[in-house]
């Protein structure tokens, strides 16, 4: 949708963002954040920018992800995906899982997607900020500047009753108390501007 936005409007609004203070992470609700959880992507590397094929200049499917152990007393993992620069008052919601179980370590490339009511497994997707399930590809004005995807896993204490396919609110006051630990990811993309992604493992440098 906003790959439509006019390039002279995406840089009159570069400094429009709701602000990295709105993240989830440190909502105030949420207390100390607990142990640090070692999150990160074979598909690419912390604050570089993201592959086009998990945006919405490309294929839109999720990245991989892996994370280390999880503090003892786990028992269930639920990840927010949000973009803190979005030029909206709250960020945007790019993906929420529910319900991952403690021993996993990995969610696969492409494993964000609608699911109803969720699984036998106890994973639900939940809905982004477009109202509806699965992974919201990243998707910045053109001009705007680079955006932050910030992917957010918390280990958490208790498994609360929840609603099919929550959103953030539902989310946050479901784990609000319950935070054991947190991993923190993010990778960049935008439009209209060169913008280097890592070398190595994570790809050679393209243009935005």
């Amino acid at each position: 949708m906003l790959e439509h936005v006019p390039g002279w409007l995406g840089s009159l609004m570069r400094n429009v963002r709701a602000g990295h203070a709105k993240l989830l992470c440190v909502e105030p609700e949420l207390g100390n954040p607990g142990a640090e959880i070692d999150l990160s992507s074979p598909a690419f590397a912390n604050g570089a920018r993201l592959p086009e094929r998990f945006t919405a200049d490309g294929e839109g499917v999720s990245p991989p992800l892996v994370w280390g152990d999880v503090p003892a007393g786990t028992v269930c993992l639920a990840l927010v995906v949000e973009d803190p620069d979005a030029p909206t008052p709250n960020p945007l919601v790019h993906a929420i899982m529910w319900g991952i179980a403690p021993q996993e370590r990995r969610l696969a490339e492409g494993a964000i997607i609608p699911d109803g009511e969720g699984d036998a497994d106890g994973h639900d997707v939940g809905r982004n900020s477009y109202f509806s399930e699965g992974w919201l590809p990243p998707d910045p004005p053109t001009g705007h500047g680079a955006h932050d995807y910030v992917f957010q896993l918390f280990a958490l204490s208790e498994t609360p009753v929840m609603v099919p396919s929550p959103g953030r609110a539902a989310i946050l006051d479901a784990i609000k108390g319950n935070v054991l630990g947190t991993g923190l990811l993010t990778g960049t993309y935008s439009r209209g501007e060169q913008a280097p992604v890592s070398r190595g493992d994570f790809g050679a440098a393209v243009p935005a």
